[in-house]
């Protein structure tokens, strides 16, 4: 496997985080409290924070982008949220690339481009 400084979002397969999450919650001996509902609700709980980060606050993306430590808070809650989604990938053994691609074939069919367009959006 590559020196981790080698890979950016243009290389990087999922195997590559589902084997260093893998590896840090096996070496702590984690693995006995990732079950399905703790990592369900640990992903909430990051997402919370995320959300927390926001809250009643009406930054632009611009604001964001212009702000240095509030995007390295950003960054870090969603690699929080990402690291329990693998780790919840790798208790249930998920092929995650398929998943998706099966999901947004789905959503394909399900939300047209000649309905579901410049902003229109309803739950079907």
């Amino acid at each position: 496997m590559q020196n981790d400084s080698n890979y950016n979002d243009f290389n990087a397969p999922i195997i590559y985080f589902r084997k260093k999450v893998k590896s840090f919650v096996e070496s702590r001996s984690w693995t006995k409290y990732h079950t399905p509902k703790n990592l369900v609700q640990a992903i909430n709980c990051e997402a919370g924070e995320l959300s927390q980060l926001l809250l009643f606050k009406d930054y632009k993306k611009e604001d964001i982008l212009g702000n240095k430590t509030l995007l390295e808070k950003i960054s870090d809650e969603i690699s929080d949220v990402f690291i329990y989604l693998i780790s919840l990938v790798n208790c249930l053994d998920i092929d995650l690339t398929g998943a998706i691609a099966k999901k947004m074939e789905k959503n394909t069919q399900k939300y047209s481009e000649e309905e579901f367009n410049n902003g229109n959006y309803y739950k079907k």
